[in-house]
């Protein structure tokens, strides 16, 4: 049994394959916002185990679900992420840390 949330096409893609979906649309915020995370972690581990540039499609579009779940808008976490990069850089350089003494 299946029991996950998806994007909003594929109760019709089911269909379209003659197959009959039993679905539900979650209206409570916060159970949607836990569903996100969720799927969230199953888009990370589906990128993880197949390196699919595609697979980070999906996170993605998962989290700009959660950044519309929060009321931000993209340009507003863009905002963010680059106010973040300019004080802590971004990942060009592939710093790899191994320890910090004292």
């Amino acid at each position: 049994m299946m029991k996950k949330l998806v994007r909003d096409n594929i109760p019709a893609l089911i269909e379209s394959d003659g197959r009959t979906p039993v679905y539900q649309c979650i209206e409570d915020k916060e159970e949607y916002v836990r569903l996100l995370k969720c799927k969230l972690q199953e888009e990370v581990a589906e990128f993880l185990e197949s390196d699919e540039v595609v697979e980070l499609c999906d996170v993605v579009e998962v989290v700009h679900a959660l950044l519309k779940a929060q009321g931000m808008s993209l340009e507003e976490f863009e905002r963010l992420r680059l106010e973040k990069a300019s004080v802590n850089g971004g990942f060009d350089k592939r710093i790899f840390l191994n320890d910090i003494i004292g």
